[in-house]
């Protein structure tokens, strides 16, 4: 294990209702499903969900570590699916913004967890305020969840945009949800395709999948239960399986764009 390095990667959107959450906790119960050993951060520090989706009541979370001292291992929450969250607050005003140097605090105290894990997947807020930003950038990929809402892909260009002008981000994972089949997924993709490809000089994009319209999906959020494990036989469930299958293709290694990262000691040790 001296040579192991987590992949971590982040599931975000430009949009919020995209359903960005709820495919963030399925991907971390099908990896886990499949054997892998699986952390989902929720960093919508100042909305935070997972642990509602989830239908879990952690008695510590990531305020608890900022404002009171508690250790990253007393956050750290086993779920009954196999995979464990570093759970947020919600309404917490102090939670909005962190500091430089809380930031750095919350690299460092991850470092737990770079021999006992496999992935970390990092559930961002929406939009491009600094703290989606920042996960963003300290992930070593970025998975953008859309729509085909016209909305969702303008506010993905949005966050495209920002991080590769201001940041140097330029590879990215594009996952459709809510499609109606697969035609529609690769005409959302491409128009994103086309805009970054015509705007953003060398910006990289690969979609991931799509994930179709599933009634099961609404009725496993009001069961509180991970859709992959209430409906495991749906379109959803089946698509989202496909979709670990080729993230578990990434080379945790391959993208170094000059930002600070997670574990980023071990990963520097790597290279």
């Amino acid at each position: 294990m001296a040579n192991h390095l987590p992949l971590v990667f982040s599931v975000t959107s430009g949009k919020g209702g995209v359903g960005k959450t709820n495919l963030a906790v399925n991907l971390a119960y099908t990896l886990a499903a499949m054997g892998k050993r699986v952390t989902l951060l929720d960093a919508d520090l100042g909305l935070a969900n997972v642990d509602v989706i989830l239908g879990q009541t952690p008695e510590h979370n990531l305020f608890h570590l900022f404002h009171e001292g508690t250790t990253l291992t007393d956050v750290l929450f086993d779920t009954p699916y196999g995979f464990s969250i570093l759970p947020a607050s919600s309404g917490v005003s102090e939670m909005l913004a962190l500091s430089t140097g809380q930031k750095l605090e919350l690299l460092e105290a991850m470092d737990v967890l770079e021999d006992k894990i496999d992935y970390l997947i990092v559930d961002t807020g929406a939009g491009i305020t600094d703290s989606v930003l920042y996960f963003n950038i300290a992930a070593q990929e970025r998975m953008v969840v859309m729509t085909p809402e016209p909305t969702s892909l303008t506010d993905a260009y949005a966050l495209i945009k920002v991080l590769k002008l201001d940041h140097g981000v330029e590879r990215f994972k594009v996952l459709v949800n809510m499609a109606t089949d697969t035609k529609e997924a690769k005409e959302v993709f491409s128009r994103l395709y086309q805009a970054c490809d015509h705007f953003l000089d060398g910006v990289s994009l690969d979609l991931v999948g799509f994930i179709p319209h599933d009634p099961g999906v609404k009725q496993a959020v009001r069961k509180q239960e991970p859709f992959c494990s209430f409906s495991p036989d749906g379109p959803a469930a089946k698509a989202v399986r496909e979709a670990a299958k080729t993230l578990q293709t990434w080379d945790a290694a391959a993208n170094l764009d000059g930002n600070i990262k997670f574990f980023w000691k071990k990963f520097l040790f790597q290279q």
